[in-house]
């Protein structure tokens, strides 16, 4: 066996140092021209099998895994290239030369993968070729992202203490609507019917989760829920939201050159948008004094959802009081509690489970009220058990919902389990025991 081994890797070598040479000699791009390396790839392994039948070159023991083992090395990212390629892998990471790990439906695994030093430096200078972004002495640390879509980030030396870390972030989009959010399970018909009359209504929405709880897919799946005639502003640290509308303008961050200059940070990104006439922003993340910048935009006027690591949705809205503070000295407390209180209006939490799978945990409204430092919430949808129920919270801005068409009340009335969940269009009345907005009568649902 390891005979044969042997053998098919010599094989291997001999066809892929044959087409690296006509790829050079044809002076081709197997980047931009895949089909034209794949046929290449075929054609030398065909013109190696028959001169390997008369002469001492090594037999080709699999002609299909040794054509895919060449085009990966040639057009893709060598070994790693077919966890690239497999649907289930959800992250590729490795933490030295000869310990690659993937992670499938949440769990990791490590892979039978085995690199050298030189390798893993060679597939990072290759990944980071077409996002024009480098990674040295100077700047140990990159985000990228590859022609597929993949989140690519890199560590080295001196950060790490020997080897370089790799992490490729593939972007699984496991569902592109709320609809295909309630098939997998990880919300309940009832709660994603509210968010999305949250959405259409324009509520301000922040999704929040740990790390790889689904947070930007849900952000997708909310996208999908915003209106086609509106028009939406994307900015991200790296392209990651892929949303269905026809009007839409994606932004992201650059680094600085080589001289220093040129970065552009999160914040320039959401002023930028703010001069680009949107209707929707969208924010693949805030992490740091952004957040500033994020809440002026909502408290202008603009509708617009972004992602928060937080664990909890209580912790979220906390954190969102704390980030602006980073921005300077001039920003204090007593402006930013109150701004989140009035500009936020959802929160939407998610968590990942022992078993891999991501549900949303809770949703919480944001009155509009605050006590000194304390922003005060109100319960919507919270989890029981394991089932995400209604709670007795009410959301902000019930003339949103009147004016998008949605009777509020009835759209909020928990159904019971054996009727199904009523759809929000269908006008269907919901007996309920009180008004929660003496205010507005008229959202009130009569017996």
């Amino acid at each position: 066996m390891a005979a044969v081994r042997g053998n098919w890797m010599d094989a291997t070598s001999h066809v892929e140092g044959e087409v690296r040479e006509l790829i050079r000699r044809r002076s081709l791009d197997p980047v931009r021209e895949p089909a034209h390396i794949r046929q290449l790839v075929d054609d030398v392994v065909a013109d190696y099998e028959e001169r390997a039948l008369t002469s001492d070159l090594p037999p080709v023991v699999d002609r299909d895994a040794t054509a895919r083992s060449v085009y990966d090395a040639v057009a893709g990212f060598g070994p790693l290239q077919r966890h690239l390629d497999d649907p289930t892998v959800e992250e590729i990471w490795i933490n030295e030369p000869g310990r690659v790990f993937v992670a499938r439906h949440g769990r990791s695994e490590l892979t039978t993968v085995i690199l050298t030093h030189d390798q893993v430096q060679d597939l990072v200078e290759r990944m980071l070729k077409s996002s024009g972004r480098r990674v040295d002495l100077s700047t140990p640390f990159v985000d990228a992202m590859l022609p597929d879509g993949s989140r690519l980030h890199v560590v080295i030396p001196d950060v790490t203490r020997v080897h370089w870390s790799v992490n490729i972030r593939k972007f699984v989009l496991s569902a592109s609507s709320l609809d295909e959010l309630v098939a997998l399970g990880t919300i309940t018909p009832h709660a994603a019917l509210f968010l999305e009359a949250a959405v259409i209504s324009g509520l301000n929405v922040i999704v929040a989760g740990g790390t790889q709880a689904g947070k930007t897919t849900l952000l997708n799946c909310l996208g999908s829920a915003i209106p086609a005639r509106e028009r939406v502003i994307s900015v991200e640290e790296v392209f990651e939201l892929r949303l269905r509308a026809p009007d839409w303008v994606a932004m992201q961050t650059r680094q600085a050159n080589l001289e220093g200059t040129g970065e552009i940070r999160l914040r320039r990104l959401i002023k930028e948008a703010l001069r680009m006439r949107p209707d929707r922003i969208l924010v693949g993340e805030v992490r740091q004094e952004e957040a500033l910048d994020l809440l002026i935009a909502l408290n202008s006027g603009l509708p617009g959802m972004c992602s928060l690591h937080a664990n909890s949705a209580r912790e979220a809205v906390t954190k969102l009081c704390t980030l602006p503070l980073l921005a300077g000295e001039n920003v204090t407390h007593a402006f930013v509690v109150p701004t989140v209180a009035s500009s936020v209006d959802i929160v939407v939490h998610l968590a990942k489970e022992a078993d891999g799978r991501r549900r949303v945990t809770e949703i919480v409204a944001l009155p509009g009220r605050a006590e000194g430092d304390i922003v005060e919430v109100a319960q919507i949808f919270q989890t029981h058990g394991s089932m995400l129920l209604r709670a007795d919270g009410y959301p902000p801005h019930p003339e949103r919902f009147l004016r998008a068409g949605y009777d509020l009340a009835a759209l909020l009335a928990a159904p019971g389990h054996e009727r199904g969940y009523p759809h929000p269009h269908q006008n269907q009345q919901q007996p309920y025991q009180q008004n929660p907005y003496p205010h507005h009568p008229q959202i009130a649902v009569e017996r």
